[in-house]
């Protein structure tokens, strides 16, 4: 047997921090320098998920990414949900879904739309037969000077991305789900220790826990398990768009008990095991992927 030699988690990636750039939202993989590490040539399947069918909102870039290429590597189907300014990244999504020969499908649209984050549930079906896990991973965050500069319409944007858009979708496919089906919520971090110039995002991400813990109860004696990932400072296009100046990309992820940022890919095991078989016991739980930050 071949030994393998263990990776020290503190350069496992990048320790370095990110060169200053100033992109838009929603961020797009192509602007985002370094390029995110998605699981492209690393990620390698067992077949965990073979002949499951999984929606992922947010799919085209950074973590929904990386669950999208994980779950085909493990034998699923995956449907991605994207903003349509995304198509670029969504289309290269789909490509690494059907490398590993899975079916992969691409829904362009806004999930504050409550019409187009129901139809993604249907279309999905539709498409696959069925939906058996759904990844509830679209958000949108913005630094924030202060409350009182805080526009309405901004604080607004983020409520109904993170949750409005969150709820519609999770409301359309519940009635679908069997026993055996998995609902993946991404909170955050700052669930549990806000950064004051993320306030409303935060706040999203807290009311996110109350909602997992709660459909866990409702849907757990229907045998649906109901989890959250809560990723600490993860490399993706989302971190460039979010308006940080570039003392704050230079120390991004710098104060973790690791030393760095993650990468996407570094959690697309959470939310293979929450899907899987593996974790038939874990339900209502918030997993931490921080790179050793405590809840």
């Amino acid at each position: 047997m071949t030994e393998q030699a263990m990776q020290d988690p503190r350069d496992a990636h990048r320790a370095e921090g990110f060169p200053a750039q100033d992109q838009t939202q929603p961020g797009t993989t192509s602007e985002t320098r370094p390029s995110p590490d998605h699981g492209e040539e690393s990620y390698r399947g067992s077949r965990r998920l073979t002949g499951r069918r999984a929606l992922i909102t947010g799919g085209d870039s950074g973590i929904g990414r990386a669950v999208a290429i994980a779950y085909a590597r493990e034998g699923a189907d995956v449907s991605i949900v994207h903003l349509p300014e995304e198509q670029e990244d969504a289309d290269d999504t789909v490509r690494l879904v059907a490398d590993a020969g899975r079916r992969g499908l691409s829904l362009a649209g806004d999930i504050r739309d409550e019409e187009f984050a129901t139809s993604v549930v249907t279309t999905t079906i539709e498409a696959f037969g069925g939906v058996d896990i759904v990844v509830l991973n679209a958000a949108y965050q913005k630094d924030r000077e202060s409350l009182a500069t805080l526009e309405t319409d901004e604080f607004q944007r983020v409520f109904r991305t993170n949750l409005d858009g969150m709820m519609f979708t999770a409301r359309a496919a519940v009635p679908h789900l069997t026993a055996g089906s998995s609902i993946i919520v991404t909170s955050s971090v700052q669930a549990f220790n806000p950064s004051p110039g993320l306030i409303d995002y935060a706040m999203t991400k807290a009311a996110q826990v109350a909602f997992v813990k709660a459909l866990a109860e409702q849907l757990g004696p229907e045998g649906i398990r109901v989890n959250a990932v809560a990723p600490g400072p993860i490399w993706t296009p989302l971190i460039p768009a979010t308006g940080w100046d570039e003392e704050r990309l230079a120390t991004f992820g710098k104060d973790t008990p690791l030393g760095r940022a993650g990468q996407p890919a570094e959690l697309a095991g959470a939310y293979v095991y929450l899907a899987s078989d593996a974790a038939s016991y874990v339900s209502g739980a918030v997993l931490p992927v921080t790179g050793g930050k405590p809840l």
